[in-house]
């Protein structure tokens, strides 16, 4: 009989929801079908607000809170009435919920994720797990990276250290060594896509550079590559995690703003600021792996696939595909593999990644 969960994953980017059916009767995940749901555009642009703190945040963040559990319910049914499965033969849901602000190093550290989940609950008849990163920081972690534990699960190998890079907005690593009894480790790295993205939408008026192309037809302006790099994260020493809060369009204007450079450098240089920050990453923690193997909506860009093989000669990069999984629902995948951790009582997260004092199992379940 199947043992059927359900993803639920939106990204700092806020491009929409992946809902992933996902079937975990054999060792290895088996994705029965997806679903990509966009944002209606008006609650968009209340997220878009939130995230910069702006009104509605103050005023109105319960009924955002609603709209989006309304929103990823809404993801979950159109996924089955595509698949003609029920919800009673779905065991639970893992809902990431939409990240308004993530302040792990704050005197009082939180992440804020929403996105009610006793609507989604409600909408869907099927149970949610949700609320994923409270425990970790409750037990002394970031709250992040989350999907190490799920890599580990998935992609270890007992004879090559390998290296697992998610590009979402912002770019994460999970380090797996091939011995079974040395620690995984993993951290944010810094912006993925983000930076690119507004940059685009600035300059192109489009979401996003399609395939890298405008960065691929610039040049990498040095001495602006080399202030960027000169930021703090980039030198502190994992455990560490990041998100949109900090790299943003503000951030960029703080280097962009009296710097003479024509728009097109400036991506090419973005695009490389992504890639330069991995494989520096890698270099530092992982100097000893063999394989990239890449995930999230960055490896759809042409140009910062080349240019993260071009900054680690000897490592072979590749994405998730080869090993099963699409690399667009490996995280929506993890989130629905962390909801059945959460059910079967098992930890969620890995101390030596998050910070976190010891192994605990993560997120909340709403019955419906």
């Amino acid at each position: 009989m199947a043992e059927l969960f359900i993803g639920l994953m939106s990204g700092t980017s806020m491009d929409g929801i992946d809902a992933a059916l996902v079937d975990f009767t054999s060792s290895r995940p088996d994705i029965i079908s997806t679903h990509s749901h966009k944002y209606p555009a008006a609650l968009h642009q209340q997220l878009e607000a939130a995230l910069r703190l702006e009104a509605p945040l103050n005023t109105d963040l319960t009924a955002i809170d609603v709209a989006v559990g309304e929103t990823f319910a809404a993801a979950t049914n159109e996924l089955l009435s595509n698949t003609g499965v029920t919800p009673a033969n779905v065991t639970a849901i893992g809902s990431h919920g939409q990240t308004i602000r993530h302040e792990p190093r704050a005197p009082e550290p939180y992440s804020l994720q929403i996105g009610n989940p006793d609507i989604i609950a409600r909408h869907t008849g099927i149970d949610v797990v949700a609320d994923f990163r409270r425990a970790d920081i409750e037990a002394g972690g970031q709250g992040a990276p989350l999907v190490p534990a799920f890599h580990q699960a998935v992609f270890a190998n007992e004879t090559e250290n390998r290296v697992i890079l998610n590009i979402g907005g912002i770019a994460n690593i999970t380090i797996l060594p091939s011995g079974a009894d040395l620690p995984v480790s993993g951290f944010d790295t810094g912006p993925g896509n983000t930076l690119m993205d507004s940059w685009a939408r600035t300059n192109l008026q489009s979401p996003m550079d399609a395939n890298g192309d405008w960065a691929a037809s610039g040049q990498i302006d040095d001495a602006l590559l080399d202030r960027m790099l000169a930021d703090a994260y980039f030198r502190a020493a994992p455990p560490k995690s990041t998100g949109r809060e900090y790299f943003n369009p503000d951030w960029l204007l703080q280097y962009t703003a009296d710097y003479d450079i024509n728009a097109n450098n400036i991506q090419t240089t973005l695009c490389e600021l992504t890639a330069r920050t991995v494989s520096m990453a890698i270099q530092s923690q992982a100097g000893t792996a063999k394989r990239l193997i890449v995930c999230g909506g960055g490896v759809h860009n042409r140009q910062l696939m080349k240019r993260l093989a071009a900054n680690l000669p000897g490592v072979t990069v590749e994405t998730t595909a080869a090993y099963g999984i699409s690399p667009d629902w490996v995280e929506a995948t993890a989130f629905a593999w962390l909801a059945k951790q959460c059910i079967e009582g098992k930890p969620g997260n890995i101390p030596a990644v998050t910070g976190a004092a010891r192994a605990v199992s993560l997120g909340q379940l709403s019955c419906h």
